[in-house]
C-alpha cells in the first residue's frame, strides 16, 4: 500500500493492486474517503464534512505529485 502523504493527520495511499480511473484514499483516524484525481469526484465518504473539505484541498495541492506517484507505481506493474 504506498503511501503518497501524511498530512495534518490525514494518510493519503492507494493500493498496490488498483484500478482505473486514478484515485486516492485518504483516512484520518476511522474516518476514511476515496476521491478520483481526475474529477476530484468522491466516490466513498465516510467523513465528517469539514474533514472532507479539507482533505479535498490537500488532494487538489497535491493532484500533480499524486498522479506522478500512480503512474510511476503502475508502470512497475
Amino acid at each position: 500500500m504506498p503511501t503518497l502523504l501524511v498530512q495534518d493527520g490525514f494518510k493519503f495511499f492507494f493500493y498496490a493492486n488498483e484500478h482505473e480511473p486514478k484515485h486516492v484514499h485518504v483516512s484520518k483516524g476511522d474516518d476514511y474517503a476515496k476521491v478520483e484525481l481526475d474529477t476530484f469526484r468522491v466516490s466513498q465518504d465516510f467523513m465528517k464534512p469539514k474533514e472532507l473539505k479539507k482533505a479535498l484541498a490537500i488532494i487538489k495541492a497535491n493532484n500533480q505529485q499524486f498522479e506522478e506517484k500512480w503512474d510511476e507505481w503502475h508502470a512497475k506493474r
